[in-house]
């Protein structure tokens, strides 16, 4: 679903991706870990469009990022750390307009932004402005729109930020489901329990260049380790040494 084919990234002399190469097939939950400007959010921004690389590619289901743009697009859901909401429209008056971008039926949007509300709890406050939101509102407003096309690749940047235990295991569950359908998520996470709890795979970044991937069972038999912090620092203070 994901192939990353020697992708680069430079400002100048600073390089914040170095020769990138990972695949993510379809049905898998991939986590992305490093430590903060290791080049995560960079990846993720370069697979929406949103950065173009220095160098090499990326393809999504067999569309190249690059040539066939729009068709790639169409394929992806997108969740930044700081998603930009626009505070002057109502929940329900948000959500019409991402399903007017999809070109999604009206009387079709309607019935799925009014399920996803009640997913999420937001059904009661289809009539409040998105100003007046908490951030954890907000979050889940985020997931609400997200999923309105009914992406085939979830692109996450920091999935549980300001969520309560009751929505952080709502979202946790929903991904689970929406990879056993098939659907593939790339996600960056700071949480290492979130990446142990819900990864199909992790790779570990750091300083633009991937430094291992596995699944948790292989990480810990090859670091010898039980507790993924202690790999994710053992790695990454090595590959900073060197």
């Amino acid at each position: 679903m994901i192939k990353i084919d020697h992708l680069s990234k430079n400002y100048g002399d600073f390089t914040a991706l170095s020769d990138l190469c990972l695949e993510i097939p379809d049905g898998e939950l991939f986590c992305f870990l490093g430590p903060n400007g290791a080049g995560k959010t960079t990846t993720l921004k370069i697979l929406t469009g949103l950065l173009k690389p220095s160098k090499g590619t990326a393809y999504l289901n067999g569309y190249n990022i690059q040539s066939h743009s729009i068709e790639s697009r169409r394929l992806i859901g997108y969740i930044p750390d700081m998603p930009y909401l626009y505070e002057r429209l109502t929940i329900m008056e948000f959500c019409l307009f991402i399903a007017d971008l999809y070109a999604i039926p009206t009387t079709i949007a309607k019935k799925e932004i009014h399920r996803l509300l009640e997913l999420f709890s937001l059904s009661n406050y289809c009539s409040a402005l998105i100003k007046d939101l908490s951030h954890g509102m907000r979050q889940r407003l985020i997931y609400c729109a997200t999923l309105l096309h009914s992406p085939s690749i979830m692109l996450i940047d920091e999935p549980l930020i300001g969520l309560d235990p009751y929505t952080i295991r709502l979202i946790k569950n929903l991904l689970k489901d929406f990879c056993k359908k098939g659907n593939t998520i790339f996600l960056t996470t700071h949480i290492l329990a979130l990446a142990e709890d819900i990864a199909d795979r992790i790779g570990i970044i750091n300083d633009g260049k991937l430094l291992d991937v596995g699944t948790f069972d292989e990480l810990k038999k090859k670091y010898q380790s039980e507790n993924l912090e202690d790999i994710f620092i053992k790695i990454t203070s090595e590959s900073t040494r060197k």
